[in-house]
């Protein structure tokens, strides 16, 4: 008998290839998906919308609306509907891929191959109240154009079941990353067998998640130009390296649904509700920086061809002709950085507003190092796309590899998520009036092209390419091919074309190329302080400023030589340069920063100069502060004498920045400590390793150095040492007490040796990764939100759990294993006041017969109990002891096991 999930994949398979068999005339682009929808919703009378009880009717929201009875929207065929687009003179749009293929399409993404992988999040508002919205049902499908007419018609579901997927993105062949909601881990999927079907998933990075209804959580991971990646709402960004995947802070980019780049590695962040770029003045990772008038005049007001009022502002945000007044629901964007569409378009930033049916064009302004932004069209009162069709919903748009645009439609009624759309609001009511709720499950994936313009028709080929093969995309007019060629340079860490980049960097007359011949250099661990100090006096402006970011990397490895360039760059004519000279000697805290940017102010008037170099003096004034109160009395004590320890002693090997020290030939001395699982899971590894020393390879990789067993050492001087360096380097875990030393070093007195990490790795507490097979109940469950269920196991998520009435006496939650474990501690998140006032905790191999294992109060924030291994269990019970006036709560719960 098929598991659910093998006969949807077989399903999709089947219709799929029956779609790519048929003939033009059964084109999916001339089906209309009102076909199969109630032709009697077309009928009068057309339903008659209240105002709901209890709304002012003379409020701003509410005031001036029509809820006479109208006609429903229809859905139209994509060949139909490209006749509602207004497009500027020369444009076409043409489909590539539509329902019934995808359905619900929110994001697209090119392989190194050219494949297009596509995120369809099949839950999202189904109806009215977001009904299954965290069901696993969502997808990612992979799309080809085998017979290269321009139409995506060969697909398979590449990974399914899957619970409103955050993003895809590419890594290498055949493989993806990407995260589900409430989610706090990213996984790797790889299609090992090549049946177009991922069958391996790996953990690649944890730490990025983020709870609260779905338009409100992490997305768009992004692969940069400095080889780091970053998403919305995370103020931390993470890189893999060929030693295992490293994290740093980052800046807050604010973003919601969209993170794309310029071709000098400027990102750019969507915002959602806000409806405006953000993060675009510098690269996030120097931090937000307020520049009064960067949005210019003007810049918020659409100008859409719809006038339905249907948007949740209400009529305050609706003109006179009831279209929309103010972007409201930006998502998805793009640097447009192709070569088939007009030259004057590159580098202009796009973004779709799905409320107003338009995608709108930027266009960027520097003065004096600082950006200004403005529509493009603004004097015309019009927008770059428009559409009549109140159903067109431009969720996300990218420069492919034919040198055009693509843009995802999502094609629907809805496009509000059911927090907004609930009984009582304003957007409920014109949902109603034209029956959108009627209309989900399409989608529709756009080419926009030009007249005498055509697309670009060689398929990449980057997978099957040699390294030296590969060095020539970096030369190419599409910023597409220029990023994918780089990436899978630095993925496969192929040296053998050292030379050829060196002279890229130096000599090309491709200014471009010479600035990803530099990062492929950087993400290789191959760029040499010689090379950067050429590139910083080079007569480019751009070049220099690429030669200070790229230095940053030499820093944090140890050349601490290279702050001398700062020094000299923020004397540079150019304001640019002289901005990033501050802003990276700023992020690297080089000594004197702060005397360095006081000078620079006092001989640099340009505006950009002022306004970046005073807040970067808040900044430096504004972290003091915070460092005095960012941790209880405490765990302050701890970190101060743990980062004394690691500057005098750690950082000789481990690097100053936690990164590992470089020791020739791509090899680091000792594994760095950012973002390393190793270190933020349980601590018991790292007080053994300190205590007894580690020895041998580490995950399979080898390292010059070997730890040596400090145990010589007082266990204040351990817990120190770890607490600092499992909250540094953008790392976030618990501290560790002098008191846990202390007990790990008397389990462990009679040791003589050092550690083999196989050894190490079978004695310590594993997280058992939370699976859909396990079976999770409990006394009480809440309704977390709209589009949720009474589900105990969001426990195990960042979303989380808590009981629906106050704590009493005898209140549990039971998890059910679905083989036995050793199990032997459980910790998790009752935030501020979720904690419970005592509990018990109990396990059993039958789920009747119970053995008490432990007991606590409970705290704010993190609460952990542990136990002595006593053989193998199935079941696992956390019992209320007391009675409290809050509901108990827990989220990111965690079984550890032997």
């Amino acid at each position: 008998m098929k598991s659910v999930k093998e006969v949807s994949l077989y399903f999709a398979l089947i219709l799929t290839l029956l779609y790519s068999c048929q003939g033009p005339q059964s084109s999916p682009f001339d089906v209309s998906p009102a076909e199969s929808m109630d032709p009697n919703r077309l009928s009068k009378p057309f339903p008659v919308v209240s105002i709901p009880e209890g709304a002012d009717i003379e409020s701003k929201t509410w005031k001036g609306i029509d809820l006479s009875p109208k006609p429903p929207l229809v859905p139209v065929s994509a060949n139909e509907q490209k006749k509602s687009f207004v497009l500027k003179p020369g444009f076409t749009m043409e489909p590539v891929l539509s329902e019934p293929q995808i359905r619900e399409p929110a994001a697209i993404q090119f392989d190194g191959n050219g494949r297009m992988y596509v995120l369809e999040l099949r839950t999202y508002m189904q109806d009215l109240d977001a009904t299954g919205e965290l069901l696993p049902t969502s997808r990612i499908s992979r799309w080809e154009d085998l017979d290269g007419d321009g139409v995506y018609e060969t697909g398979i579901v590449f990974l399914d079941s899957l619970i409103f997927p955050r993003y895809v993105v590419p890594f290498g062949p055949n493989s993806i990353l990407s995260m589900e909601s409430n989610e706090d881990h990213v996984y790797r999927y790889t299609d090992t067998n090549l049946d177009g079907k991922a069958d391996k998933k790996e953990l690649f990075a944890s730490g990025l998640g983020r709870s609260g209804n779905v338009e409100h959580q992490t997305s768009f991971l992004t692969w940069a130009l400095d080889n780091w990646m970053y998403s919305t709402y995370n103020n931390k960004r993470i890189r893999w390296t060929s030693t295992g995947v490293i994290q740093e802070e980052s800046g807050n980019p604010w973003g919601q649904w969209g993170v794309t780049q310029d071709s000098y590695g400027k990102l750019f962040f969507q915002d959602g509700a806000g409806g405006v770029p953000q993060g675009f003045q510098f690269p996030i990772v120097y931090g937000n920086f307020n520049v009064k008038g960067a949005l210019k005049d003007g810049f918020r007001v659409p100008y859409s061809l719809v006038t339905l009022a249907d948007f949740q502002p209400g009529m305050q945000e609706a003109k006179p002709d009831g279209s929309l007044s103010n972007v409201t629901g930006a998502a998805g964007n793009d640097v447009f950085r192709g070569d088939r569409l007009p030259k004057d378009l590159i580098g202009d930033y796009l973004y779709g507003e799905p409320v107003g049916r338009i995608v709108r064009r930027v266009v960027s302004e520097n003065v004096e190092g600082l950006t200004y932004l403005q529509n493009k069209y603004i004097s015309e009162a019009s927008e770059f796309i428009q559409s009549t069709d109140p159903l067109f919903r431009p969720v996300d748009m990218a420069t492919a590899p034919d040198g055009t645009l693509y843009i995802v439609d999502m094609y629907r009624g809805i496009i509000q998520e059911g927090e907004w759309t609930q009984n009582g609001s304003y957007l409920r009511t014109k949902i109603q009036q034209y029956q959108m709720d009627d209309i989900v499950g399409n989608g529709r994936i756009w080419r926009l092209s030009y007249e005498g313009m055509a697309r670009n028709t060689q398929k990449p080929r980057m997978y099957e390419e040699s390294a030296k093969e590969l060095i020539r995309h970096l030369e190419h007019p599409n910023g597409w091919w220029r990023d994918m060629a780089q990436q899978t340079l630095v993925l496969s860490q192929d040296k053998s074309v050292l030379p050829d980049l060196i002279t890229m960097a130096e000599s090309s007359t491709n200014e471009l190329a010479r600035i990803h011949a530099l990062w492929t250099l950087e993400g290789l661990g191959e760029l040499k302080s010689n090379l950067v100090k050429k590139l910083i006096q080079d007569p480019n402006p751009k070049i220099r400023i690429q030669g200070l970011r790229a230095a940053e990397t030499l820093y944090k490895y140890g050349e601490k030589s290279i702050s001398e360039v700062y020094r000299t760059a923020a004397e540079d004519s150019n304001p640019d340069v002289a901005i990033q000279a501050l802003l990276s000697a700023h992020v690297l805290k080089i000594d004197l920063v702060d005397l360095l940017i006081q000078e620079t102010l006092k001989t640099n008037n340009s505006n950009g100069i002022q306004v970046i170099g005073s807040q970067l003096l808040e900044k430096i004034e504004e972290a003091k502060k915070a460092s005095e109160t960012r941790f209880e009395k405490d765990e302050l004590a701890l970190f101060v004498k743990g980062k004394s320890i690691y500057d005098n002693y750690c950082s000789t090997c481990h690097g100053p920045k936690g990164l590992g020290s470089p020791a020739g030939e791509g090899r680091l001395i000792a594994p760095p400590f950012s973002g390393s699982p190793r270190i933020l899971n349980h601590p018991e590894y790292a007080v053994k390793v300190m205590l007894h020393g580690l020895s041998g390879p580490i995950d399979s990789k080898e390292y010059e150095g070997v730890m040596i067993a400090m145990n010589t050492n007082d266990d204040e001087y351990i817990a120190s040492a770890l607490s600092y360096i499992r909250n540094d380097f953008g790392n976030s875990g618990i501290f560790v007490t002098p008191e846990y030393v202390a007990k790990i070093r008397k389990e462990t007195e009679n040791r003589k040796e050092n550690y083999s990490f196989e050894e190490l790795m079978g004695e310590i507490p594993k997280t058992l990764i939370f699976q859909d097979n396990w079976i999770v109940d409990a006394s009480s469950t809440a309704l977390p939100g709209v589009g949720s269920t009474k589900d105990p196991s969001y426990a195990f998520s960042f979303k989380g759990w808590k009981t629906a009435s106050a704590q009493e006496p005898g209140m549990w939650f039971l998890v059910q294993l679905p083989s036995p474990q050793s199990l032997t501690e459980v910790q998790f998140d009752s935030g501020k006041d979720g904690f419970p006032i005592a509990y018990t905790v109990s396990i059993s191999q039958d789920g009747t017969s119970w053995t008490k294992v432990g007991q606590k109060n409970g705290v704010q924030g993190i609460n952990t109990l542990n136990w002595k291994a006593q053989g193998k269990s199935t079941y696992l019970k956390i019992e209320a002891n007391s009675m409290w006036e809050k509901q108990w709560s827990m989220k990111r719960l965690t079984l550890f096991s032997r």
